[in-house]
């Protein structure tokens, strides 16, 4: 081989190294993001929860009965 193709390879080389560096670095941060984003989630599971007891509460035929006998005293 001559020279250049030596250069090339030895290039070839580290730009390899270096995205496969990136590419363990990005993957480190994704798991350090992960408990948040897991958290996050889980609160709003909570509320979503909250908000059909809500929701099943409003629509009940008591509570339109209870606010119509309020309404007429």
């Amino acid at each position: 081989m001559n020279t250049m193709a030596y250069v090339v390879c030895i290039v070839a080389i580290v730009l390899a190294a270096d995205a496969y560096k990136k590419y363990l670095k990005m993957k480190a941060n994704k798991k350090e993001q992960d408990p948040d984003l897991e958290e996050s989630i889980a609160k709003i599971e909570v509320l979503e929860e909250r908000i059909r007891v809500l929701e099943r509460i409003v629509t009940e035929h008591k509570y339109d009965l209870g606010r119509e006998i309020d309404s007429l005293k």
